[in-house]
């Protein structure tokens, strides 16, 4: 079952989340859809901590290997400018620049704060039509 793309107000969706890897996703999960998006919401929220302990550590190999594991998981989930922060975090930390890391982090942040309320729209969105 694939429903249309959902809008946030004020907020453009295609800024932020690729449609097409949402509606495939919608197809392959089928029912447990809303599940998934609430197992990325909380596993996001650990790989976030992740980063902000590697960060404030100064441990550029651990940040370079969550923000890697970070970049594939919302790249999955079409997350498509997270995804791009990552990788950005992800080349911060392979040149071990730990001095940029932080204003890096704060941009994911407020990434994945505008995510997690997109996908709870989805979710609800998903939930009524169902």
């Amino acid at each position: 079952m694939h429903n249309p793309p959902f809008s946030a107000g004020s907020v453009s969706v295609a800024d932020h989340l690729d449609s097409n890897v949402l509606a495939t996703l919608q197809e392959v999960m089928e029912s447990e859809y809303p599940v998934l998006l609430d197992t990325f919401l909380l596993d996001s929220e650990e790989r976030l901590r992740l980063l902000q302990n590697a960060c404030q550590n100064g441990e550029a190999e651990k940040l370079r290997q969550a923000a890697h594991s970070f970049k594939g998981s919302c790249s999955n989930m079409g997350a498509t400018l997270l995804a791009d922060l990552c990788r950005q975090m992800e080349e911060t930390a392979r040149r071990e620049r730990l001095d940029e890391a932080a204003g890096l982090i704060e941009r994911i942040e407020r990434e994945f704060a505008i995510v997690r309320i997109l996908y709870r729209a989805e979710r609800q969105r998903w939930s009524a039509s169902g």
